[in-house]
């Protein structure tokens, strides 16, 4: 199974972007557009630009998602957690409270910026929310030619 997104190409004449590179990209904390620069300046606030590439990074609008999706991925591990140790082990309530608290406090301050990053990649792909005007500044400046409009060198 598969999932395949097509993206036509703006009116400024850029191409697509790689969406699972840029989640990718993102989910590790760099710039999506050029893979090497930290988009965050501390644990979740996010640089006004890419040190290394210039990309602009301001205008993301992750805001609840990335909380939403931890919750819920959160969630899911500790609650499943939960039922199988209850039904493999009878631990006393303060130790399973001790286990699954820690679990939950530790999964989400280590998914919470892995997510918003990954969001702020998928906006940078999709061209959302300003990500999408000018040249990409990852992809290299085409270089002027020498020879006019009509073929000829200047003199």
């Amino acid at each position: 199974m598969s999932i395949r997104i097509d993206i036509s190409p703006d009116a400024d004449g850029n191409g697509p972007r790689n969406v699972w590179l840029a989640l990718w990209r993102g989910w590790r904390s760099r710039c999506p557009a050029c893979g090497r620069g930290s988009i965050y300046g501390k644990f979740l606030k996010v640089v006004d630009a890419c040190p290394v590439c210039g990309t602009e990074l301001h205008h993301h609008r992750a805001d609840d998602a990335p909380p939403y999706f931890t919750m819920l991925i959160v969630g899911h591990v500790v609650v499943g957690g939960a039922l199988v140790l209850e039904r493999l082990m009878a631990l006393s309530l303060a130790l399973e409270l001790a286990i699954w608290i820690t679990v939950a406090l530790g999964l989400s301050l280590w998914l919470l910026p892995r997510v918003k990053g990954a969001l702020i990649g998928l906006q940078w792909a999709l061209r959302m929310h300003g990500f999408g005007t000018g040249p990409d500044p990852a992809e290299p400046m085409p270089v002027p030619s020498a020879a006019g409009a009509d073929g000829e060198r200047p003199r």
